[in-house]
């Protein structure tokens, strides 16, 4: 009875680590397509993800975060993913981000764990692949079909290019055994202290008072929810019912979030959506579904973290 009661916790946090990952795509294109800038959504990101995990850090770890294998997986996870991103995030709708993101993390980090580190893979987890790039194909093509605006095809660029960056970063926070709360606060701390004073000096800004709603909002998804309540979520949830478990469950983001993005920003909907969304989620479920042979302890894989 203990053991079913801890297993229906370790799905409730894994669900709760589904619907956070969900939102976080809902809310960064309303910050997209708010009055905010991309450079502002970054900035307001990791000053209250650093603002928060500061004490956390000084108080409780009080680890090397000037090692040069924390800083540049920081650098990567944290400044170069979210420049990408958010900038993504601007010009390509929600939905599009529901497929490309969580659609291609597993598949890069499969491809980069296979050809850099040699990783030994899976045959279904290559099927999985598979599916998978069918499933993008499918909805890259519908710019070929209905004349899309071409702002629409440079965000789904940088979507990609932030899945690249976070599926570099994943695996390398696993190889080099980098664990899940070291990769979090040293991603708000060393990207808040390089980025923030570029952001001042150089970068381009619109925050106002008038937009204190949404830099509200996005200061309490972007550096609470999904920093740092997602990961503990995700962590305690692979602890309890493991990778393979949680990762299958991660699968149905692509839905949710497409569905969500239809639904609350009204956004449209075609068959090139609908087909990238179900071959992307089946692609991902299958890669998830099927471990990497050679499968490194629980603790390692926690570091794979998927948020984003």
């Amino acid at each position: 009875m203990k053991n079913t009661i801890t297993q229906r916790k370790g799905y409730l946090f894994a669900l709760g680590a589904v619907l956070i990952w969900t939102g976080f795509i809902v809310v960064s294109r309303l910050g997209g397509i708010s009055q905010l800038l991309p450079n502002d959504v970054i900035a307001i990101r990791y000053a209250t993800c650093a603002v928060l995990l500061l004490p956390v850090w000084w108080f409780k770890f009080r680890f090397n975060i000037l090692n040069p294998k924390i800083i540049c997986t920081s650098l990567i996870g944290g400044i170069a993913y979210a420049s990408c991103a958010f900038r993504g995030f601007e010009l390509a709708p929600a939905s599009h981000a529901a497929v490309l993101l969580p659609g291609l993390m597993p598949l890069f980090i499969t491809l980069l764990s296979r050809f850099i580190f040699k990783d030994k893979i899976k045959r279904s987890s290559w099927i999985g692949v598979g599916v998978i790039t069918l499933g993008v194909l499918a909805l890259l093509g519908q710019n070929q079909s209905s004349n899309t605006a071409s702002a629409v095809g440079t965000g789904q660029l940088w979507l990609i290019f932030a899945a690249f960056f976070w599926a570099l970063f994943s695996v390398l926070v696993k190889h080099w055994k980098i664990s899940p709360w070291e990769a979090t606060i040293s991603l708000a701390l060393v990207s808040s202290v390089i980025y923030l004073p570029i952001y001042l000096v150089a970068l381009s800004s619109n925050i106002s008072l008038s937009l204190w709603k949404d830099v509200l909002t996005q200061a309490f998804y972007q550096g609470f929810l999904a920093t740092i309540i997602q990961m503990l979520l995700y962590v305690r949830a692979v602890h309890i019912i493991g990778p393979t478990s949680v990762g299958t469950m991660m699968a149905a983001v692509p839905i949710l979030a497409s569905i969500s993005a239809i639904i609350f920003l009204n956004e449209p909907s075609s068959v090139f959506l609908a087909t990238g969304v179900v071959l992307v989620s089946i692609g991902s479920w299958i890669s998830h579904a099927s471990p990497r042979i050679n499968q490194k302890p629980r603790e390692e894989l926690v570091a794979s973290l998927s948020d984003k």
